[in-house]
């Protein structure tokens, strides 16, 4: 099953997520690729890639990078000794369904337990489910949760991906927080600008920069992903006065070197995208094998430094289990 990207349907993002290819399609278009025990990886977290994505997957130069962060691999299946929610986010604390606390100044809000492409590096991988979401008709409480605590100033919509969800749901959502007069930004947080970037249309992003405090956080590892299409969706949130930050994932075999980060953030910055973290890989199961020695990732982020100016030089942080902020690894 091969696509035509000069079609009408290419660009329009529902016939993209209707025509998302799974585990079997992928095994029959990628011969080459080991797909040993994907049944078994595929049930724990299943493989789910869009047509846009593929064709990156098609291409010679960066295939093998693209490759390792969305097809199985056999290693997913073995937890290394770490625990599915680290973070225990579906713990008892949260205050209300779908909302998530781990910071006083903060909250994080489920709108959606799917995206358009399952990164294998997901730190929910395994753990999301509906049940885990804020509905749109509950905002009211989350709203109420907000005003009842002065000291939150900032709300982060995640999930999933939230921009899975229509486009006057991701409005409520957003709306339901920029009105209140304490919320100074209210965060997006989408991998679509990299997986399915014709979902950012010039009407939803011109209505999304409406408020005034949005921000989106997305996710480019690699500078394979940053595209003609990929770059034009940046361009519209950026154009319509929304500041857009890169959140990397430092995944071994991906982007775990100088010279692949120097890449991908000049492109970064051509494209107007601020390099804001390079996370090292959470201490999630499943995802042991992406991760990168505290020693290597240093020695990149030190030769990083030397490379570049400070305005495509990001923070090279962890985030761990029951820390007060994100920790410097350097």
């Amino acid at each position: 099953m091969m696509f035509d990207h000069n079609s009408k349907e290419w660009n329009d993002w529902q016939w993209q997520l209707r025509n998302t290819l799974g585990v079997e399609q992928l095994r029959g278009l990628l011969p080459d690729w080991d797909f040993t025990d994907s049944a078994a990886v595929d049930a724990a977290f299943p493989v789910k890639v869009s047509p846009y994505y593929l064709e990156l997957l098609c291409a010679p130069a960066a295939s093998v990078a693209l490759r390792r962060m969305c097809l199985p691999d056999r290693t997913e299946l073995y937890d290394a000794g770490f625990p599915v929610d680290p973070f225990d986010e579906n713990g008892r604390n949260n205050p209300l369904y779908g909302v998530k606390q781990r910071f006083s100044d903060r909250i994080l809000v489920m709108a959606s337990a799917s995206c358009a492409l399952n990164c294998r590096h997901c730190t929910r991988k395994g753990m999301l489910t509906s049940s885990d979401l804020l509905p749109v008709d509950a905002l009211e409480q989350a709203v109420g949760f907000v005003i009842a605590q002065p000291a939150i100033r900032e709300v982060l919509i995640s999930g999933g991906d939230p921009l899975m969800l229509p486009d006057e749901s991701v409005l409520r959502f957003v709306n339901a927080f920029t009105c209140i007069d304490q919320i100074d930004a209210v965060r997006l947080c989408s991998r679509m600008p990299v997986t399915l970037p014709m979902r950012l249309t010039r009407s939803l992003t011109e209505r999304l920069a409406a408020s005034g405090k949005l921000w989106v956080n997305t996710q480019f590892n690699h500078a394979a992903e940053i595209t003609t299409q990929s770059a034009a969706a940046c361009r519209l949130l950026v154009d319509a006065g929304i500041p857009v930050s890169n959140q990397s994932v430092l995944l071994r075999g991906v982007n775990d070197s100088v010279e692949e980060m120097f890449r991908l953030c000049a492109a970064l910055q051509r494209i107007r995208v601020r390099p804001y973290y390079v996370f090292q890989c959470d201490p999630v199961a499943g995802i042991e094998h992406f991760r990168v020695e505290r020693t290597r990732a240093r020695s990149i982020e030190k030769q990083l430094a030397a490379r570049i100016g400070g305005l495509a030089m990001p923070r090279f942080v962890e985030d761990l289990p029951g820390s007060e902020y994100k920790q410097p690894l350097i």
